[in-house]
């Protein structure tokens, strides 16, 4: 796995919605669930998990699929294209639909969750797997970590030791 080039830019289908993003992922996913299925017209639904102060997105957003007072969904009203989810319960954090990332070259699941509901041919590359959700904040902050880890860009070499 490597770390993006930031900043990351793209757009909904149509256009109408642009997306930036100014800061490393926290986290990237492959949900298996049946309503991202439903939502993708796919298996899974990619996701990449952004410190909310980092995406801005310009165009119009509208609230659809399905949400709820902890979950809330956001779409272009053009194209129908979604964009992102907000989640009550960590308003720091934007789930922005990577598919909508010009540049994915860089982009692998890390966590897969949701797999009690995933299709028996669909296989995930991602090291991390949840029959549902992590079960605590505490387990969420350790895969944040170690997909930093995973992440992060290689050191300099020091002038002692040179290239790695």
């Amino acid at each position: 796995m490597t770390q993006p080039n930031l900043p990351l830019t793209g757009a909904c289908l149509c256009g109408a919605v642009q997306l930036h993003v100014t800061a490393a992922p926290l986290l990237t996913l492959a949900c298996h669930c049946r309503d991202c299925q439903k939502l993708a017209a796919s298996a899974y639904s990619l996701t990449v998990m952004f410190p909310a102060a980092a995406v801005t997105t310009t165009g119009e957003l509208v609230l659809g699929g399905l949400h709820s007072a902890e979950r809330k969904h956001y779409y272009c009203p053009s194209c129908l294209s979604f964009v992102l989810s907000r989640l009550k319960a960590a308003p720091e954090r934007v789930n922005l639909r990577a598919s909508l990332l010009d540049d994915l070259t860089w982009f692998t699941p890390f966590v897969e969750i949701m797999t009690e509901e995933k299709q028996p041919w669909a296989n995930v590359p991602a090291p991390h797997s949840y029959a549902r959700f992590p079960t605590t904040a505490e387990a969420l902050a350790d895969l944040m970590a170690d997909y930093a880890n995973t992440i992060a860009p290689a050191p300099p070499p020091s002038p002692e030791t040179g290239p790695a």
